[in-house]
């Protein structure tokens, strides 16, 4: 189960908590007010679900690049974004 905490007292034990999250890979969830606002991970879940997300990325690239019709160049796409 993961812990929750409030960011009042995540203030107050912010080196325990780190600890927990780093060595002890325990998730860690902040809240505000009875509401979640946060979540603290180690470093090494947080480096998978960035793996994750590339891969979804390079996943739906593909699809999109074996759709039929003409690709638009991307900084046609960002003119058109204003990017």
């Amino acid at each position: 189960m993961t812990t929750k905490i409030s960011t009042a007292d995540a203030r107050k034990n912010f080196a325990d908590i780190v600890n927990k999250v780093a060595y002890r890979k325990e998730p860690i969830i902040l809240t505000r007010r009875g509401q979640d606002v946060a979540a603290l991970i180690s470093i090494d879940e947080l480096e998978l679900l960035l793996q994750i997300e590339d891969h979804i990325d390079i996943e739906d690239a593909k699809r999109a690049l074996a759709e039929p019709g003409d690709n638009i160049p991307a900084k046609e796409v960002w003119k058109k974004l204003g990017l």
